[in-house]
């Protein structure tokens, strides 16, 4: 592990456990754990390090979330695994494109990504509000294969934060899911994508496994509680909190670009 603070490693312990909660709730967690390992290791530690213990940490509050969602949601475990092998394909693939990647170019991407998802929430107010009308066709699994799966799951793999996100937000549009039941579909769709980013990174040497431990544990407790929480308050709950996530970190990174 390389040489940080303790007060340093609580920090980025505190931002764990807050990742996980709103991962499991509305996706997105990786958009406040990435930046803090990016801001929390030593400088000159290379991108990759940052993006493959993120992997690490997150794929284990994923799975907590995934299976207590699993238990008490009406998710389709069998199209939900289907899009999931097809994001392990694809990030799996954008972790090999990850590796030459700086933080210089990570950064401006996240806020990009931010300012796409807050623009589509903002313009479609009922959007994932209403139940699914019935069983999904298999046109629309077949887009959410591909769209879903290969097309977030590289994007995963290639940068990764927001992926939760944007895995909730396309599996409402294509699948015609309320959010409630395309978060707890998305947690398993997730974890396959950090699962083929992670096996990348982890043959790279690319992850910093003490840490990552460490982190995993606070992750963990927060993502099985963010899956309670989204559960038993509902669809406008989640889009709630996922407003107020997404303004609150454009905020902040429009902050550390233009002013700090």
């Amino acid at each position: 592990m390389p040489d940080i603070s303790l007060t340093t490693v609580v920090l980025l312990c505190v931002a764990a456990l807050a990742a996980g909660w709103i991962d499991a709730v509305v996706g997105g967690g990786g958009l406040l754990l990435l930046p803090a390992l990016l801001l929390g290791l030593p400088a000159g530690t290379p991108a990759a390090h940052a993006l493959g213990t993120n992997k690490a940490v997150a794929i284990v509050g994923t799975t907590g979330a995934a299976v207590t969602y699993a238990r008490k949601a009406p998710v389709d475990v069998r199209t939900a695994v289907r899009i999931g092998l097809a994001a392990l394909a694809g990030s799996s693939g954008g972790a090999f494109f990850a590796a030459g990647m700086s933080t210089e170019v990570l950064k401006p991407v996240i806020m990009v990504v931010l300012l796409a998802v807050a623009a589509f929430v903002i313009f479609r107010p009922a959007f994932g509000s209403a139940p699914a009308t019935g069983p999904a066709t298999p046109r629309q699994i077949l887009a959410a294969i591909g769209l879903a799966g290969l097309g977030i799951g590289f994007y995963d793999g290639l940068v990764g934060p927001g992926t939760g996100t944007f895995l909730v937000l396309a599996l409402t549009a294509l699948l015609h899911l309320d959010l409630v039941t395309a978060s707890a579909t998305a947690k398993i769709v997730n974890c396959c994508t950090n699962a083929g980013a992670l096996a990348t990174f982890a043959w790279q040497g690319a992850v910093l496994w003490q840490l990552a431990v460490l982190m995993a544990v606070f992750n963990l407790a927060g993502g099985m509680f963010g899956a309670h929480t989204a559960l038993k308050r509902g669809s406008g709950f989640v889009r709630v909190v996922l407003l107020t996530v997404v303004f609150a970190l454009v905020a902040n990174l429009a902050w550390e670009q233009w002013v700090a």
